[in-house]
């Protein structure tokens, strides 16, 4: 069956990452832990780890499962999740993959029991076969690229480990490494001619050295195992020399760049897949990296990807830093801000939003919101219609309306890590209004967070975390902003919501519609703090008398003073030319008291909030 992997190999040397129990014991984990258990217990730290390298260079990760098996686990009376650990330490290191956005393989580790075989042990080979088969399974689950059998000292229980692999599958490559002496064999006595021998014949893909020694006398015995490989790709990953204790600490003295020098030795000898065991850190892989980078394939280092040099000791992982201010933030310091309010189409079809926008944003309004199914009615999604503005009309600021009432906690975030990946920047945080106000009453609510709860989910990703803390590999860049309502008829509890937004820290106000500005300035003034924010007033062109009592008596959170009802009223056919002008007064009486407006045509009318434009631009 094709692989991916050995078509990469044939393509050139491979880096592959360095030792996983190092950098945890630098991140504070005690060696009497279960390191494998982590996967389970710390998939964040461990995630962590892989990130590190990946960062670094590496096109290959092993998982977390170097000891994930039911003799070692029994000890910590884990041997029945055997499979778990495995299949997890897999998805934990395709994660940190997805997240670096490298093409990178993910190799699934497979070590010694840690007691021997028959004749030298009371272990079994068909226990062994039991053992290895269980693991094998969890990392076939997982979705591992191949199987790395690694630090093996006896031929006879790798080849145990080989064939139950082989049973378990005979379409994913398996790397076979054993640890040779400074005397060139194994502790059973074994050459490296021997084990290149059996292990091809029970169908290891590639085979090497890795663990036991440093890179002077792994450099020995790889003369005589690509020697003896004859094509078959070799591979070599040895330790950072010999630990030493410096103040009840181990600590590997082999520095980058004599790993690196290490590396170039190892390919002019044929080695096709070089990387470092215990002692060895993401510095070591990046100076490997840095030096074989005229024998590699295209570079696949993830754009921006940054290399964090650990130095010995405690190093827990830094946060992402916040990312760069989102230019709306700055436009609203900077200037008064207009944006216009465009609802995405009931149907497929966008020519007229989309010739709206352009109208708007060669009239040189500043942003335009596109709503989230306004009133709980089907609309076309307002994600896509934002990313068509955005990519029409680059200089126009586009303000999603996002809505918790139709996602839970899962599709929100997914939705928020696609709308950033499309160049959406602005997020007006909603709880949206209930599906019984709708075209579908009797659909289900979701509702697993309100607009607070979202402007802090939110924030998270812009620390580069999701909810539950793991990575997203980088900080987001939103801008947040939420909805208030000054002309509520509960106001009390209009107050009471308002503080739980404002704690939740928005970085932008847009309110309902407002008709005068004196219940705007009683709102403010009852509120306080909120004049700190940014804050665009929003306002809606009356078109009739009529239009005028349908807001005010049908449409929940407005509300139209009696005296314009009555304005509107004498209008009669003049109404739509009145609401213009109401409208126009109130964008420049806001001029004074807020950042900007917020104009929401009526019925798709759109040419009437470039009349009301007219003049204030």
């Amino acid at each position: 069956m094709p692989s991916a992997f050995l078509d990469r190999l044939a393509q050139g040397p491979l880096v592959a990452d360095g030792a996983m129990g190092t950098l945890l014991y630098q991140r504070g984990v005690p060696f009497s832990d279960c390191f494998d258990a982590l996967n389970l217990s710390k998939p964040t730290l461990i995630e962590s780890v892989h990130r590190d390298y990946l960062a670094a260079g590496a096109e290959l990760v092993e998982t977390n499962t170097f000891g994930a098996n039911a003799v070692r686990l029994a000890s910590h009376g884990l041997e029945e999740k055997v499979r778990m650990i495995a299949r997890q330490g897999v998805k934990v290191a395709r994660a940190a993959r997805e997240i670096v956005g490298v093409n990178a393989f993910v190799a699934g580790s497979i070590g010694p029991l840690g007691k021997p075989l028959e004749p030298f042990g009371h272990v079994t080979v068909a226990e062994a076969d039991a053992c290895y088969r269980a693991t094998a399974e969890g990392l076939l689950e997982g979705g591992c690229d191949c199987f790395i059998l690694e630090t093996f000292q006896d031929l006879n229980e790798i080849l145990a480990a080989l064939r139950a692999v082989r049973r378990v599958t005979l379409d994913v490559p398996v790397i076979a490494q054993m640890t040779f002496g400074t005397d060139g064999k194994t502790l059973y006595g074994h050459t490296p001619a021997l084990a290149v021998r059996m292990l091809k014949q029970a169908g290891a893909a590639v085979v090497g050295i890795n663990c036991g020694v440093g890179p002077q006398p792994t450099l020995e015995v790889l003369e005589e195992l690509v020697a003896a490989a004859e094509g078959t790709p070799v591979s070599a990953m040895p330790n950072a020399g010999f630990p030493q204790v410096v103040e009840g600490r181990y600590l590997y003295l082999s520095s980058p760049d004599y790993f690196a020098d290490f590396a170039a030795r190892a390919v002019d000898l044929g080695v096709r897949i070089v990387g470092g065991c215990c002692g060895t850190t993401p510095a070591h892989i990046k100076a490997m990296r840095d030096r074989l980078a005229s024998h590699l394939p295209a570079e696949k280092l993830a754009p921006g990807a940054e290399v964090r040099v650990l130095e010995p000791g405690p190093a827990p992982v830094a946060p992402p830093r916040e990312a760069a201010e989102p230019s709306l933030l700055r436009k609203l310091r900077e200037k008064f801000v207009v944006s216009v309010e465009i609802d995405p189409p009931r149907g497929i079809n966008t020519q007229k939003v989309m010739e709206a926008a352009r109208m708007m944003a060669q009239r040189g309004v500043d942003a335009i919101n596109i709503a989230d199914s306004p009133l709980a009615r089907i609309r076309m999604s307002a994600m896509a219609l934002a990313y068509q503005v955005h990519q029409h009309f680059p200089r126009v600021e586009v303000i999603l309306h996002y809505t918790t009432r139709d996602r839970n906690l899962m599709g929100l975030q997914s939705d928020l890590l696609g709308a950033h990946a499309l160049g959406l920047r602005n997020i007006l945080c909603l709880t949206g209004d209930p599906p019984s106000l709708g075209d579908y009453p009797n659909a289900t609510a979701v509702f697993d967070t309100d607009a607070p709860g979202l402007m802090r989910i939110v924030h998270r990703m812009n620390q580069g975390t999701d909810l539950a803390g793991t990575s997203i590999g980088g900080a987001t860049s939103f801008a947040i902003g939420c909805g208030v309502n000054p002309t509520a008829e509960d106001l009390d509890a209009e107050f009471e919501y308002v503080k739980r937004k404002l704690d939740a820290g928005p970085q932008f106000v847009m309110t309902q519609p407002v008709y005068e500005l004196d219940c705007w300035k009683r709102f403010i003034e009852r509120l306080g703090g909120l004049t700190k924010i940014p804050i665009l007033i929003g306002i809606l062109p009356l078109q009739s008398f009529r239009h005028a009592e349908f807001l005010h008596n049908e449409v929940p959170g407005i509300h139209v003073p009696d005296w314009i009802r009555a304005r509107m009223h004498e209008a009669g056919n003049e109404g739509q030319k009145v609401g213009v002008e109401l409208a126009r007064d109130l964008l420049v009486a806001c001029r004074g008291m807020a950042n900007g407006v917020y104009l929401m045509p009526s019925f798709g009318r759109y040419e009437n909030c470039l009349d009301v434009l007219e003049g204030t631009l």
